[in-house]
């Protein structure tokens, strides 16, 4: 894959090409561009880029001291879009909320639209089914000892546990794609640890989500209806909170949309690039 390098250290993406409209694509955590497998596809008429952002599934560790907080991630996925040289992007999330935080710091220069599919917002960072393994992540050796507990099936598949995220089971080489880097090297485990115990307070966070309105540009908001991670409030106060923001609710499917619903989020994203497409 190509790297983009950037003052925290190297991120690896895909890059579909094209003269098409350009679509950056983020992931949760720990994850990376393979959560997009399945849209991509259908998207043909975009440029679609997914970067690998290191949330834990990277496979080349950041630097010694990178700020890999969640403030310190969304400088980093705006380091990246600097580092293309991208102009115009449809910024989609899903999972991590974190994208977002580029309005609140004043890093969205180049953000011409904003989708949230089933994301993070206002305080829930991390959702409360996260919380557990965020104290394991403050207990020392607790990295590890999660990583290891998601080689078993009971935590990669059990609704109670990783499997929460998604109606349709994920298939095994994909989550060996997002575990395996974590699990291998204690460089990754420290910048996993790094992020997954960064969120800030709660104030901050409201004030970070209070930012967005001043995002003026067209914004889409997707929510899943079976989501136990993402509130289903949360969806219809984006929407709100969004000067240009509109929502969009797919029924059948938990937080990974892009798993359960490929097809019916590629409809919608391919609907709101072609209504948006002549907007300054």
């Amino acid at each position: 894959m190509p790297i983009a390098e950037t003052p925290a250290g190297p991120i690896e993406y895909t890059d579909t090409g094209g003269t098409g409209p350009v679509v950056v694509l983020t992931h949760g955590f720990p994850m990376n561009h393979l959560q997009w497998r399945k849209v991509v596809p259908l998207l043909p008429g975009a440029r679609c880029i997914a970067p690998t952002l290191p949330l834990g599934s990277h496979r080349t560790p950041m630097r010694p001291g990178a700020d890999l907080s969640q403030e310190g991630q969304a400088r980093i996925l705006a380091d990246f879009l600097d580092a293309l040289g991208l102009e115009d992007v449809t910024l989609v999330m899903n999972d991590w909320g974190g994208p977002q935080f580029l309005v609140a710091l004043g890093r969205a220069d180049r953000v011409g639209r904003m989708v949230f599919v089933a994301c993070e917002a206002f305080d829930n960072f991390p959702p409360p089914h996260a919380r557990p393994a965020v104290l394991l992540l403050r207990a020392p050796g607790g990295a590890w000892l999660l990583m290891q507990l998601l080689r078993t099936p009971l935590f990669r598949h059990g609704r109670k546990a990783w499997g929460a995220v998604s109606r349709t089971r994920i298939p095994d080489d994909v989550l060996d794609s997002w575990f395996e880097p974590a699990r291998r090297s204690r460089a990754v485990r420290r910048d996993l640890r790094a992020f997954g115990t960064g969120s800030p307070p709660r104030r901050t966070l409201l004030a970070w989500s209070e930012a967005l309105r001043g995002f003026d540009r067209p914004a889409l908001v997707v929510w899943a209806g079976k989501d136990v991670m993402m509130p289903r409030d949360h969806g219809r106060r984006l929407a709100e909170l969004l000067p240009q923001g509109r929502l969009v609710e797919v029924a059948d499917s938990a937080t990974l949309i892009p798993e359960d619903r490929p097809e019916e989020l590629a409809q919608i994203l391919r609907d709101f690039l072609a209504e948006t497409a002549e907007r300054p």
